[in-house]
């Protein structure tokens, strides 16, 4: 066979990351519009439930999802290889799930002191700020090119001034209360769902793999949502609530497992098209959250056509961002400064140059033992189904208004980007 010329090479390389790109792209369509249906089971929850009792039952959820869904897909098998490879990982992946959990417990009290239609847009700021510490950590936007540059900075900041619109159009009522407290709690969360996605990028050049990242990540976001909910309600009364709520468990954690698939189609976009592109794409989740309000629980009924316009407005402005964003994927010489991070990143923590490489090219290092499920795997499946299917015969179906046509739409468009994008992953990549 005679040897590949170096130009044949460079074209493989190119196209190869070309492909990666597509992906990373698809990947964070995907988690927009699963992050999004997230928020449809929580509708069917009555609102006299404390919200951190609701934040911490869907933390249970996400901590059986996050465990089963590696076990299924690829094995704990190269759960173990992965940390034996960058074990200082795992305490990155802690990290980022206590960031996660503290986070999400401040837009409980954002939304209560200010309203959704304000807190939320302030909180929506982590997309610019996963752009900035993109920039000055990992060499995202690094010799890009400033039409690049504006595409990404400009898409994102097209789609908060649309998330804005979105989230005034969709706010039922006023503000609670005109409160600087939930303004500074709303743009802490902000800040710190901006900076969980340092260790997300540390990771994915580091070589782990996204789904042994939120294994772990799991941990931190269960121990501090617990922490959290324990110390501000009393474990009494938690338990108390936990039990009065039993009927409604059921949904709060299908919640959590639909947020997770959301999740690791994200961390699949982290990896491979960056933070600075990935987390502005998912962040669309507000869109696709909006349409099954709008559409299946009715939510703007009877409103105003001054407010359809701001939802048609919004959305636009949103899809425009998106659009801009998805355009603007990195060229030949960006991709090398973000090997220059990679190797970085392998030198300071002792990780094989090799591994790291082929990890970052979604492949396999040469000779590397193939992912495989056993007897545990299996187990682990079974466990956290069988705990899904315990509180579904307890559950019970609020009496209240659903649309079922336009929610049998949305679910087949949501199976549908399942396939794909899952297909495209195993095909390209072999969830790697």
């Amino acid at each position: 066979m005679p040897p590949v010329s170096s130009s044949h090479a460079v074209v493989q390389d190119a196209s190869r990351a070309r492909k990666l790109q597509l992906l990373g792209i698809l990947c964070g369509f995907a988690a927009g519009a699963w992050l999004g249906a997230a928020e449809a089971p929580t509708k069917l929850v009555s609102t006299g439930i404390s919200p951190m009792v609701i934040s911490f039952i869907m933390v249970i959820g996400v901590f059986l999802a996050r465990w089963s869904l590696p076990a299924l897909i690829l094995g704990t098998s190269s759960v173990r290889a992965d940390v034996r490879r960058a074990p200082h990982l795992i305490i990155w992946a802690l990290l980022a799930g206590c960031l996660w959990a503290v986070a999400n417990t401040l837009t409980i009290f954002a939304i209560r002191d200010i309203g959704l239609s304000i807190a939320f847009p302030l909180w929506n700021s982590n997309s610019l700020l996963g752009i900035l510490w993109g920039f000055l950590f990992f060499n995202e936007l690094r010799q890009a090119g400033w039409r690049r540059r504006a595409g990404v900075l400009g898409g994102a900041l097209v789609m908060c001034a649309g998330a804005t619109l979105l989230a005034v159009a969709s706010s039922g009522r006023g503000p609670a209360a005109h409160s600087l407290h939930g303004v500074w709690a709303a743009l802490g969360a902000g800040i710190l769902w901006g900076t969980m996605y340092i260790p997300y990028r540390k990771a994915y050049l580091t070589g782990m793999n996204p789904l042994s990242f939120v294994t772990f990540f799991s941990f931190g976001e269960l121990g501090m949502m617990a922490l959290l909910s324990v110390s501000s309600l009393g474990l009494a009364p938690l338990w108390h609530e936990l039990q009065s709520s039993r009927t409604v468990i059921f949904w709060l954690m299908l919640g959590g497992f639909v947020w997770v698939i959301g999740d690791v189609f994200q961390q699949y976009a982290a990896k491979y098209i960056g933070i600075s592109r990935g987390i502005p794409l998912s962040n669309s989740n507000q869109l696709w959250g909006l349409l099954w309000g709008i559409l299946v629980f009715g939510e703007l009924h009877g409103r105003s056509t001054s407010i359809y316009l701001e939802v048609i407005g919004g959305s636009l402005l949103m899809m425009l961002g998106v659009g801009a964003i998805a355009f603007s994927s990195a060229t030949g010489q960006e991709q090398t400064r973000w090997k220059e991070a990679a190797i970085r990143e392998s030198d300071r923590y002792g990780v094989a140059a090799d591994f790291v490489e082929a990890r970052m090219d979604g492949r396999q290092v040469l000779g590397e033992a193939k992912p495989s499920r056993g007897g545990l795997d299996w187990l682990l499946v079974v466990a956290a189904t069988s705990v899904f299917v315990i509180f579904a015969t307890m559950a019970r179906v609020p009496q209240m208004s659903v649309a079922w046509g336009p929610a049998a739409l949305l679910t087949a468009v949501l199976v549908l980007f399942l396939v794909i994008c899952g297909l495209a992953l195993w095909r390209t990549t072999r969830f790697n």
